[in-house]
């Protein structure tokens, strides 16, 4: 049995926990046995009650300030832990080096199994956030970098990652093992999707659609989108936002306080993957000036519905990015975002060139990755069990 283990997951929604979903699910579906591994979250019915897999909760309590996410407290769970003792995986692959992930490294130790860990995220950022003692902070990324340096192997979405892991001080192997998407469409579909999705959004023909998709924290520099709408003036768009955060009430005041009220609407999060897809493909472009991803799921799910993405060129989520090619570039001032945004008004042609080349260059099917995820899953099994028998004799 493959576990699955990973601090959040569906309903809680971003990008680690819809990935760790997908792996769950497209293994399953390649006919594998698979378990998920994760805490507890209010209103989980419905996905435990969908899954084709087994999924694993245990008690948590919620993050202050940090809305939706929750801490697991799975030691205090005598009921999961008795579960989970009798447990007996295959291997065992972490998304996450906090709670669960330090579980999936107790199973690999006490069962004598590999464990593979993905690196999904800037961590500092995010310690940076709640924590003001940058000697804490260092200590917290020391912490992380110990739990990577412990896996048998250690795994990134995009090449572009490794610089951040080699910035926090891993020296170790990596290897890149894309990230997929579920979202496809024939281009016939799209343009019914996007027709019917802009009728019911209440899109006039002359209006150009924007579109966010995340978590609603400063972290993804939605200051930065804002403040860059603002400066478009009279120009025909709206901007739609879908997903929550610890920001978004100060997200909802600051679009006020911009004059951006009736440009702006926030539609809170979308459970039903078929209702996004046919936001993604209604929108004429994707904004994702974030730096504090290192992959940026949302960028690929919205190449697949034929939307491309405009990005910052220093992130790294950039990288997958040829500017104008299979989407576009600017550099980080509002400026540039702004002119950006403004010369593409009056050019659909372009747009959808650009959208089409970026389905088939940055959009890959999670039925192609799990192929190349089981393979590498065996590989790891026999070169740990060879391992083994040479340790052993």
């Amino acid at each position: 049995m493959i576990g699955i283990f990973n601090d959040n997951f569906p309903p809680v929604l971003d990008g680690v926990g819809i990935t760790a979903q997908n792996y769950a699910h497209w293994l399953q579906e390649a006919g594998h046995d698979v378990s998920v591994i994760t805490p507890y979250a209010p209103n989980m019915q419905e996905v435990m009650a969908s899954a084709s897999y087994p999924i694993h909760r245990y008690i948590s309590i919620p993050i202050p300030f940090r809305p939706p996410y929750r801490y697991g407290l799975p030691d205090i769970d005598i009921s999961f832990r008795r579960k989970w003792s009798k447990m007996q995986f295959d291997l065992v692959h972490a998304h996450c080096p906090f709670t669960t992930g330090r579980l999936a490294r107790q199973v690999a130790k006490r069962q004598h199994i590999p464990f593979v860990a993905t690196f999904h995220s800037k961590y500092r950022q995010d310690f940076e956030h709640n924590v003001r003692s940058k000697l804490i902070v260092d200590l917290m990324v020391k912490h992380v970098i110990r739990f990577f340096e412990q896996a048998d192997e250690v795994w990134i979405p995009l090449p572009a990652v490794e610089e951040t892991l080699r910035e926090y001080g891993y020296k170790g192997h990596v290897e890149v093992v894309e990230n997929g998407n579920d979202f496809y469409a024939s281009k016939t579909q799209i343009a019914n999707m996007r027709e019917a999705m802009r009728e019911e959004l209440g899109m006039m023909p002359n209006e150009m659609m924007l579109l966010f998709v995340g978590q609603h924290i400063w972290e993804k520099n939605i200051r930065f989108i804002l403040e860059s709408l603002a400066l478009l003036k009279d120009q025909p768009f709206h901007f739609f936002m879908v997903g929550t955060g610890y920001a978004v009430h100060d997200i909802r005041m600051l679009i006020g306080q911009l004059g951006l009220s009736h440009r702006v609407t926030l539609l809170g999060n979308i459970y039903d993957r078929e209702r996004l897809k046919r936001i993604y493909a209604a929108a004429d472009l994707f904004l994702f000036p974030s730096l504090y991803d290192t992959c940026g799921l949302v960028v690929r799910e919205a190449a697949a519905m034929h939307t491309p993405s405009i990005l910052l060129r220093e992130s790294t989520a950039a990288t997958a990015i040829t500017d104008g090619i299979n989407g576009f570039l600017t550099h980080n001032n509002p400026v540039d975002f702004v002119q950006q945004i403004t010369y593409l008004m009056n050019r659909p042609e372009e747009i959808a060139q650009v959208g089409e080349k970026a389905a088939k260059t940055i959009s890959r099917s999670w039925e192609s990755v799990i192929e190349e995820v089981a393979l590498r899953y065996r590989d790891l099994q026999e070169s740990f069990r060879l391992k083994q028998g040479k340790y052993i004799g």
